[in-house]
């Protein structure tokens, strides 16, 4: 393995030619990190930072070193980091320099270098599923990565495939985090108070509500916010298909938010016939009208039952008058 710094550079590709005919990631996160979003003098403070971190594996085989043991010490780039803290490994990740990636990982196996976050708390696997590399989330996975860690707006890298639709990076975290790592990563909420299914049913990705829900994702689960569950989104977005999907996979149709709402309380605001009717016979008669519409026709009584027009009072005596 080569992993000299001169060779990173011609493999990361730093033309700026190169940059040009590439169309843009359409991730706001993927702007946190690269280098499309820099000035002309940050890209190149960035190029001479990654010249400055150097990998010492430019030696014969014999003399290779071994890879560092989970317990061992570190290899020395390991600690080194640019002024954004993003490693070696952070950079290559967002380069997509995948012969370097992958020796990066192997010789850190199941060492916490694997989940190192730089500013934005991004992990290597943030920035794996940011800029939609699948075969980079499994092989971190497999090495042992954290899956649960989460980044400066509180999402794990499951949040992520989920608000985007990134069905590859969705799978592969899915079927390789271990399933204690899986359901925590599932119903954490970032810092929104939206967990993955409220962040896959806003954006109407049903296939990864339909997997979730199979994997045993509360649909039940309600926003940290306001108390909307899965179901309420689905009559915010107009979304029909979602919403029987959700009602097929066992959602509530009588969950209330924190203001008391059901689902088809919403429906008032909106003019989808077939959502409204959808919901009406699934709903509770009693919490078909909305608790903020009930029509008091009777006038406020007092203790003795009378209305404030029943009720005598004595003249005011003000200086005499």
């Amino acid at each position: 393995m080569d992993l000299h710094r001169t060779s990173i550079l011609n493999q990361m590709d730093y033309g700026r030619d190169s940059k040009e005919g590439k169309p843009p990631q359409a991730t706001e996160e993927r702007l946190d990190s690269g280098l499309d979003s820099l000035k002309e003098e940050e890209y190149q403070a960035v190029a001479a930072e990654i010249r400055r971190l150097q990998v010492d594996c430019d030696r014969p085989p014999h003399q290779q070193q071994p890879p560092a043991a989970a317990d061992g010490p570190p290899h020395e780039w390991h600690a080194q980091v640019t002024e954004d803290g993003d490693t070696l490994l952070h950079l290559s990740i967002i380069h997509e320099a995948k012969d370097y990636i992958r020796s990066m990982i192997d010789v850190s196996k199941n060492t916490d270098f694997l989940n190192t976050q730089n500013d934005l708390r991004q992990t290597p696997l943030h920035l794996a599923v940011i800029t939609n590399q699948a075969d980079v989330c499994q092989h971190l996975l497999v090495s042992g990565c954290d899956p649960t860690l989460v980044d400066n707006r509180g999402d794990t890298a499951l949040h992520i495939a989920c608000r985007h639709g990134n069905l590859p990076c969705f799978s592969v975290i899915t079927q390789y985090s271990q399933k204690e790592h899986l359901q925590t990563a599932m119903a954490a909420c970032n810092y929104n108070g939206q967990n993955c299914l409220h962040l896959a049913a806003v954006q109407g990705f049903l296939s990864l509500v339909e997997n979730m829900v199979d994997l045993g994702v509360d649909v039940n689960a309600k926003e940290q916010h306001n108390g909307r569950g899965a179901l309420h989104l689905a009559v915010d977005q107009q979304n029909l298909s979602l919403l029987r999907l959700l009602l097929k996979k066992g959602a509530d149709p009588n969950l209330l938010t924190s203001g008391g709402h059901t689902p088809y309380h919403l429906t008032y605001g909106y003019g989808s016939r077939d959502i409204r009717e959808e919901l009406y016979s699934l709903t509770a008669p009693d919490l078909r009208e909305l608790p903020d519409s009930e029509e008091d026709d009777s006038e406020e009584e007092d203790e003795d039952g009378k209305s404030d027009e029943e009720v005598g009072y004595d003249d005011i005596h003000w200086n005499g008058h």
